[in-house]
């Protein structure tokens, strides 16, 4: 997947927010809260963050082409780093993204849940 794929596959979820921060990182959001950042490699290469549950975590994080996140990892947090996107590993990105938007959904307010229909 590239960052074209990517965004456009991000936008296509209700309700979601698109920004450039974090050293023109492709940020998306949901109710405000961050659930993917398109960006962070240090080659230049593409990769994918997002939010798992702890068994996706523990698992991902011994697949080849994964690892946890730089700085959320680092902090508790359970976030994973796709950086090796091939395209065969496209349906199981997009499956790993609509997670993480469903996670961080769930983690918002019932008020700001309910704007987002």
């Amino acid at each position: 997947m590239n960052y074209d794929e990517f965004n456009k596959f991000c936008g296509s979820l209700t309700a979601t927010t698109y920004v450039m921060q974090w050293g023109n990182s492709h940020v998306w959001k949901v109710g405000g809260k961050v659930f993917a950042i398109g960006g962070w490699t240090k080659d230049k290469k593409s990769a994918f963050t997002f939010k798992t549950s702890i068994i996706n975590f523990n698992f991902l994080s011994e697949c080849e082409g994964y690892k946890p996140a730089p700085y959320f990892a680092n902090r508790g947090m359970k976030w994973i780093q796709q950086f090796d996107s091939e395209p065969t590993k496209d349906e199981e990105l997009q499956y790993y993204l609509s997670e993480s938007y469903r996670l961080v959904s769930l983690g918002l307010t019932k008020i700001k849940q309910n704007s987002l229909v």
